[in-house]
């Protein structure tokens, strides 16, 4: 090092030592930085041109910041704190989170996608119409023009048809499945084969964490897609209602906790909720700000609470209750309902953790609170008259689904298979 570059950084008489600990504390984090960038590298969870790269660039790009301003050590050493929170809380966080230790990450993603979906006053959220991307799990993602996951039907193609309309969770709209693959898809080319073919056009309305209080709306509401009315609507449903086990003073709509988070869990907030920046700080003043000053709230917060164990008897109450409401308005309209109890990957859920969804409810504990579900939608189905469709829970393995609860492409078309007879039968 030339003595020019000592005396800059404090390391040549008169000695600033201002200086010159800002200069090695910047030097032993940069080499931190590029360490992290490393690892990431090597579990291959950072790669060119992502948000997460450009989060490494940003940090390393503050520390040349405050080597450069070591003149004014003030100034230079604001720059260096900066760097080292967002170092720590990013990929701190990180590293927590991927050592189980720790739930939620402030590193920004390693591939940007677009937004998926738009606030709604009803349902907090709704998928944007006429999207088409590839995710960044690499999977191709469709919304119609009506906001449906799937596509259009061409011009004319409804006119012989009846529509089937799909309703649930992330579990429907099948987070883990690329477009010709979500069990809806699967269902709609069962009902191709034989007899059926060219009588029914499947139209997807499930949506990310939608319960039966979303789907209560989406029906009275928003059921009829491209200017016709389904001749059967499929409920495939329990899970996301369970995410409310066990919440004191329940709201009677879930308004006090799922529908507020659903504008975070989504991403619809303009500002904070669970928008990740490329600065950690700025990431967690947004939320402080949405948190404190934003319209959409949490009246209630039950991650800080002990879980606990058992059935919930003002869950299963309100879960009766939207299920009966469902089936009055489909009958009204003569719209045939069939119910389908949710499968899980009991697989996955067997430990005394909580995987976060669900925050009061031990992994453990899921499978047996979703069996009282089904067993209480197929008793409360049989008395409306409706079709429950009892899918054999012990055929789906492992391999079936890609995580806890949501279908591989081989199990969104063993369950399709399942379905198709049923629907063959009560949507003609």
């Amino acid at each position: 090092m030339s003595n020019r570059m000592l005396a800059y950084v404090g390391f040549s008489r008169p000695y600033r030592f201002e200086r010159a600990i800002i200069a090695f504390v910047a030097l032993v984090l940069a080499l931190a930085v590029l360490v992290a960038a490393g690892w990431l590298v090597a579990i291959e969870e950072l790669t060119e041109f992502g948000p997460r790269a450009f989060y490494f660039i940003y940090l390393l790009a503050l520390l040349v910041l405050a080597v450069a301003l070591v003149r004014w050590p003030r100034l230079a050493g604001a720059v260096l704190i900066l760097a080292l929170v967002d170092f720590g809380w990013g990929v701190g966080s990180y590293a927590l989170r991927h050592a189980a230790l720790g739930e939620a990450s402030l590193l920004p993603p390693d591939k940007s996608e677009p937004q998926r979906f738009q606030w709604h006053a009803l349902l907090q959220a709704v998928p944007i119409p006429s999207l088409r991307f590839t995710s960044a799990t690499g999977l191709a993602i469709s919304h119609t023009s009506e906001g449906t996951r799937g596509r259009d039907p061409t011009p004319g193609e409804l006119a012989a048809r009846n529509v089937v309309a799909t309703f649930g969770g992330s579990t429907t709209y099948d987070i883990g499945a690329g477009e010709g693959d979500t069990w809806s898809d699967r269902l709609a080319a069962a009902l191709e084969q034989g007899e059926s073919k060219g009588r029914f056009f499947v139209v997807n309305h499930g949506v990310p964490g939608y319960t039966t209080v979303e789907h209560l709306i989406q029906t009275a509401f928003y059921q009829t897609k491209f200017g016709k009315k389904p001749r059967c609507a499929i409920y495939y449903v329990g899970w996301n209602d369970l995410r409310n086990a066990h919440i004191p003073d329940l709201d009677p709509a879930y308004a006090d906790f799922h529908l507020p988070s659903q504008v975070d869990s989504l991403k619809v907030r303009r500002v904070g909720g669970s928008h990740v920046t490329i600065s950690p700080l700025l990431t967690m003043a947004m939320r402080l700000i949405s948190a404190n000053f934003d319209t959409v709230r949490y009246f209630v917060d039950p991650y800080g609470r002990e879980p606990v164990a058992g059935d919930d008897p003002a869950v299963d109450a309100l879960y009766e209750r939207n299920i009966r409401a469902i089936s009055a308005i489909n009958r009204q309209r003569a719209v045939a309902t069939i119910w389908v109890g949710q499968l899980l990957n009991r697989a996955q859920l067997s430990g005394d953790g909580r995987y976060g969804w669900l925050p009061l409810v031990r992994d453990r504990d899921l499978w047996p609170l979703q069996q009282n579900f089904n067993a209480l939608l197929a008793r409360t189905a049989k008395e409306l008259g409706d079709i429950y469709v009892d899918v054999p829970t012990d055929s789906f393995g492992d391999a079936d689904f890609v995580d806890n609860g949501h279908f591989s492409v081989q199990g969104a078309r063993r369950f399709a298979d399942d379905l198709a007879p049923v629907v063959r039968d009560a949507c003609r």
